[in-house]
């Protein structure tokens, strides 16, 4: 009889063979920023969530710096939204004053900045819209300009997660031509029109006036397409990729690590989070249990970094554990 059980008996022998872990140095956590002053924000379907006006960001970023995570994704609300997204490519727009700020006093931390302009547009939508339809490559120079103006304001990388066909080599040659060649790309590759989102909506003020984003962002149905699209931004530039959601697409991931050999990441959305977190307050979870057995789940699929919520507690947690 093979006896499994022998290496199960106790926590110093399951550690001793445990075939999956998670470094603090993989976690991201992401940050909301708002346009104004003195805003700390409680986001209601995000519970322990916030945004933070720029002048009030060391309250999270002091937390986020001695936690020994990797950084931060962040994600800007401006008080000005129009039609051409105007606000996410002024050089004076929240985002790039809190990549400056970040960067100034917290000069360690990887700056994620997100491109994408639902957050900063007046119908909510990830591109220009003419007659109802998102229009893809008139979309592409604003995004560019987006781009060019994180990194000009000292974003360490570039995240688009817009979904426009051909965005990341035309961001890649935008950035280049600016002698922004060594900032990286880390593409929303395959990012599902999923309804674990919504919450984010609620956080950053980007849910569509009208219709959905199914016409841009992936049918869930699909995998083999998530691989196809992968495969093409990595053939336009991009240096690393994401997957997104994580926990309902572990097969995505696992079949990305699997086929791809470039860095892996994962993003645990505001849906996925909130469940969590509403079931934690009812009692009926473990909260620290749940959360670090999902993030194993996705680092064991294949994910280099996790995108996460949870990163601050969670890395908490792993330091409590070793």
């Amino acid at each position: 009889m093979k006896r499994f059980r022998r290496l199960r008996a106790s926590e110093q022998l399951r550690r001793f063979v445990r075939e999956t872990h998670i470094p603090k140095s993989c976690l991201i956590y992401p940050i909301f920023v708002e346009e104004g002053e003195n805003i700390r924000l409680p986001i209601a379907s995000m519970p322990d969530i916030f945004r933070y006006s720029v002048d009030r960001l060391d309250e999270i970023m002091q937390k986020v710096y001695h936690s020994g995570i990797a950084g931060v994704l962040l994600f800007g609300i401006p008080k000005h939204k129009d039609e051409k997204a105007s606000s996410a490519y002024d050089d004076n727009g929240v985002t790039q004053q809190a990549i400056r700020y970040i960067k100034k006093n917290y000069p360690d931390l990887l700056i994620i900045a997100d491109v994408c302009l639902c957050e900063y547009t007046n119908h909510g939508h990830c591109g220009i819209v003419c007659e109802g339809k998102i229009l893809n490559d008139e979309t592409l120079p604003l995004l560019a300009k987006t781009a060019v103006s994180f990194a000009r304001a000292g974003a360490d990388i570039i995240a688009p997660s817009d979904m426009m066909d051909g965005r990341v080599a035309y961001l890649r040659h935008a950035l280049d031509e600016q002698h922004f060649e060594d900032i990286p790309i880390m593409a929303y590759s395959a990012k599902f029109a999923s309804g674990y989102y919504a919450p984010f909506r609620d956080a950053a003020e980007s849910a569509p006036s009208f219709g959905d984003r199914k016409t841009y962002q992936m049918d869930y149905a699909n995998g083999r397409e998530a691989l196809r699209e992968i495969a093409d931004d990595i053939a336009e530039g991009s240096d690393i990729v994401i997957v997104k959601p994580a926990l309902a697409y572990l097969d995505i991931l696992s079949q990305a690590r699997q086929r791809f050999d470039l860095p892996l990441a994962a993003y645990n959305v505001s849906g996925e989070y909130s469940m969590i977190k509403a079931a934690a307050q009812n009692g009926w979870i473990d909260e620290k249990r749940i959360v670090l057995e999902n993030l194993t789940a996705i680092r064991r699929a294949g994910a280099d970094i996790i995108i996460t919520y949870h990163a601050l507690d969670a890395a908490q947690w792993l330091e409590e554990e070793i």
